[in-house]
């Protein structure tokens, strides 16, 4: 009697995960997704007093930025 429940158990839950909604894969990253900060003319500058987060900070310079390309080989070796 006991094996009969456990049978039924094992098929529900293969039924389940067979019928459960697949998540939708995740779209890569664009340049848009990206928050970093930027330097625009123009653009107002925040006064804040105390600890504030500001979302988007106008930066006028950050360090050596330069970027290389990724050189790999693929295949066996």
């Amino acid at each position: 009697m006991p094996w009969t429940y456990i049978a039924v158990w094992i098929v529900t839950t293969l039924i389940q995960y067979a019928l459960a909604p697949k998540p939708p894969k995740p779209r890569p990253a664009g340049l848009q997704d990206i928050e970093a900060p930027t330097a625009e003319e123009g653009r107002p500058i925040p006064v804040v007093f105390g600890n504030v987060l500001v979302k988007s900070p106008n930066v006028v310079w950050y360090g050596d930025l330069r970027t290389t390309p990724i050189k790999s080989k693929g295949g066996k070796k």
